[in-house]
C-alpha cells in the first residue's frame, strides 16, 4: 500500500474503502502480536517503522521508513517509530456465544469513552460489545489508542440497530435512576446490557419497545448521571463480582 494512501486511514471512509486501520506505538504492536497469535485474522498485518524498530522481531512483513516519513503517518505529536497496518475484522453479525453477555453503546461518541469502555470489557472478559448506527468509529485511531490493544481481544460488532435487539436478547437491562439496585441477584440474570449517548441516553420508546428492565447504580444522588465510561465500568465490575 502507497504511503500517501496510509495516510488516509485517519478518515474513517478511507478505512472503510481499504479495508485496514493503523495501529501505532510499541505497546499496541505488542498487544496486536499477542492476539495474532490467538486469531489468525490479526496475522495478515503489515509492519512500519523507523530506523530505531530496524531490529524489531516481527510477525509481519516490515518496511523501513524515515523519521519523516512516520511523522506523516502518525497520528501523534511525537511518533514512537512503529505502527501496524491491519485488515479491519470481518463484521460478526449475531453471533452469541454461550455464556456471553452483550453490552450494547447508543450512538456513543466520545474516543476516549469507547477505548475505555473496551479496556474494562477485556479485563473481565466474557462480553460482547455492540455498536450502534452513528457511533464514533471503533476504528478511529483516539479509540484504539485509548483501548490500549483491548480492542485485539473484545468481540465487536458495529451498526448494530436498536430495534434488533429484541430479536437476539430474551432479557434487557437499562440503566436509569429509578430503577431497581444493580447489587440485586435480578442484574446478574440480564442477558444485554444498554447504554445510552453521553448527552441524550437512550429514547424511553425504544426503552419501552425493548421491554429494557431499569436498574441504577447506588450513590447519593448529588448530580444528575454518572460519565458514560465510570457506569460501564461500574456495571461490569458488579457482575464479575460474585
Amino acid at each position: 500500500m502507497k504511503l500517501d494512501d496510509i495516510k488516509k486511514l485517519h478518515q474513517k471512509k478511507y478505512r472503510q474503502s481499504f479495508g485496514q486501520f493503523l495501529v501505532e506505538g510499541e505497546h499496541l504492536v505488542l498487544e496486536l502480536e499477542k492476539a495474532a497469535k490467538q486469531v489468525p485474522h490479526w496475522r495478515n498485518a503489515q509492519l512500519y517503522v523507523t530506523g530505531a524498530y530496524e531490529h524489531w522481531p516481527s510477525l509481519w512483513p516490515k518496511h523501513v521508513i524515515s523519521d519523516r516519513q512516520m511523522a506523516q503517518l502518525s497520528d501523534t505529536r511525537t511518533p514512537q517509530g512503529i505502527l501496524a497496518l491491519v485488515p479491519l475484522p470481518p463484521a460478526a453479525r449475531g453471533e452469541n456465544a454461550s455464556r456471553e453477555k452483550a453490552l450494547y453503546l447508543h450512538e456513543v461518541q466520545d474516543p476516549g469513552n469507547l477505548g475505555t469502555i473496551l479496556r474494562t470489557l477485556a479485563w473481565f472478559g466474557g462480553f460482547r460489545c455492540l455498536l450502534s448506527p452513528g457511533s464514533v468509529d471503533p476504528f478511529n485511531p483516539k479509540v484504539v489508542r485509548a483501548s490500549m490493544g483491548a480492542i485485539f481481544h473484545v468481540p465487536l460488532e458495529t451498526e448494530v440497530a436498536l430495534d434488533t435487539l429484541g430479536q437476539r436478547y430474551a432479557r434487557i437491562a437499562c440503566l436509569d435512576i429509578g430503577g431497581d439496585s444493580i447489587t440485586k441477584p435480578e442484574f446478574q440474570a440480564q442477558d444485554c446490557y444498554l447504554f445510552g449517548n453521553e448527552a441524550r441516553g437512550v429514547p424511553k420508546q425504544a426503552l419501552t419497545e425493548l421491554g429494557a428492565r431499569a436498574f441504577t447504580i447506588p450513590g447519593a444522588a448529588a448530580i444528575e448521571s454518572l460519565n458514560l465510561a465510570s457506569a460501564v465500568n461500574m456495571a461490569v465490575y458488579e457482575l464479575n463480582r460474585t
